[in-house]
């Protein structure tokens, strides 16, 4: 046995702020009130239905997961967030067409009552969107006093003990890091400057950080995977997880490319096509919006293959991704693959694949486990990037300058393990070695 962590217990209510409450954060919203009530089961979430294993296979020792790690009751929930558009979760869920108004009707008061703060917008970061319940100060440094200002209300009204922030908000437009994100001065210095280099998800999260919030950002902006949050975050003692939720046609990437590679079949190229149609579609519409979510996606083929390594298997693969705005399809999402492999002498073979998912349905149970998680780790003392939790991201963050791994089934041991390891349980290695 280790040493366990010491982690303060999960006493009162726990608030889950979302930047943006579009159909994905009123999926979730509307996914854990069903759940409490018992009409429906938290599907797809680890935290609640996965079970983890402790010791050797002969002891049978494998409870739940939410049973091993104090995680806080989906009772103690309380929801708030911010949204452009919405003014509420109901409607934000009428209006994304995600769930059923047999699902809706049962909740609708509960989802009527969680009121959308007006956001901090601009436009230039989301072309197709008009933004309408916005803040009206279009001074940053004001906009990041007025969320923190936001924080620190709902946590009062609220009587929350504890607050996590998960980011599910639109992609934003393609941008690299700059000289105002190099260092905590040079960003508050860029605040009160109006630097335009400074997008509103950047401001959320310094908000949030300076507020002692945990913060995970489920899109693929730049948001705390800048050296500035890193800083924030470690000198405020802040838990920070990134980027991109790992949701549709990545999800079965880092399910498939893992299998080809142990199995040393070679990989000649990798088409991915995506028809969308709800709100993240409209925006990927726009060239420098798909260009952000574009780079999320690319990083994983390469991360996973080890081309470096396996240069006559990986070295020469043609990875292509693309995102058509379909509105008929609303938020049933259809990803296409046409994967080009090769095996013995060099002969080859196609998989192809066409998965008609639901997006927001599968992006709605990782906004629960993140939530937990992160407040998991904050009352465990934990702070800056949780890579134990790159199990839910497209382009996970990684805590040191070693990328951290895309590999599905890495990353689904390295979480289980650290859990493991705060407890004071060894390591599950499944080595027989003697």
């Amino acid at each position: 046995m280790t040493e366990p962590v010491s982690i303060a217990p999960a006493t009162g209510r726990l608030g889950v702020l979302t930047p943006g409450m579009g159909a994905v954060a009123s999926t979730f919203i509307a996914g854990v009130l069903a759940a409490r009530k018992g009409t429906a089961a938290p599907v797809g979430s680890l935290s609640q239905l996965a079970h983890i294993r402790l010791g050797k296979r002969e002891e049978e020792r494998n409870p739940l997961i939410r049973e091993f790690v104090p995680l806080a009751d989906l009772g103690d929930l309380v929801f708030g967030g911010w949204d452009p558009i919405s003014p509420n979760a109901l409607e934000a869920a009428r209006t994304s067409g995600v769930l059923e108004e047999k699902d809706l009707g049962p909740i609708s008061a509960e989802l009527e009552g969680v009121v959308a703060m007006d956001a901090v917008f601009d436009q230039r970061w989301v072309k197709r969107l008009d933004g309408t319940r916005v803040k009206t100060t279009t001074d940053k440094w004001a906009q990041a006093e007025a969320l923190i200002a936001d924080i620190e209300r709902f946590r009062a009204e609220n009587e929350c003990d504890r607050l996590v922030m998960v980011w599910c908000g639109s992609t934003e437009a393609y941008q690299e890091a700059s000289a105002v994100h190099m260092t905590i001065e040079a960003f508050e210095a860029g605040l009160k400057a109006n630097d335009e280099n400074i997008s509103p998800s950047q401001i959320y999260a310094y908000a949030a950080l300076i507020s002692k919030v945990p913060f995970a950002n489920g899109a693929p902006n730049l948001s705390v995977d800048l050296p500035c949050m890193r800083e924030l975050a470690a000198r405020e003692g802040v838990p920070i997880a990134g980027k991109d939720f790992k949701t549709g046609q990545t999800f079965m990437k880092t399910l498939l490319a893992p299998g080809l590679k142990a199995r040393m079949l070679g990989l000649r190229g990798w088409y991915s096509t995506n028809i969308l149609g709800n709100r993240d579609g409209e925006v990927l519409d726009d060239p420098e919006n798909f260009k952000t979510k574009e780079v999320s996606k690319l990083g994983v083929i390469d991360s996973i293959l080890q081309p470096d390594l396996y240069p006559e298997l990986y070295g020469n693969v043609d990875h292509v991704v693309r995102i058509n705005y379909y509105p008929p399809r609303g938020d049933n999402k259809e990803g296409w693959d046409n994967i080009d492999i090769f095996g013995w002498m060099g002969y080859p073979m196609q998989l192809k694949i066409d998965f008609l998912c639901r997006d927001s349905i599968l992006a709605a149970p990782i906004v629960l486990d993140l939530a937990l998680f992160m407040d998991l780790a904050a009352r465990a003392g934990q702070s800056g990037v949780q890579e134990w939790l790159s199990f839910y991201f497209k382009a996970p963050q990684a805590a040191t300058p070693v990328p951290a791994e895309h590999d599905l089934f890495i990353q689904q041991t390295k979480l289980k393990n650290t859990l493991r390891e705060w407890m004071g349980e060894e390591p599950v290695t499944h080595s027989e070695a003697g």
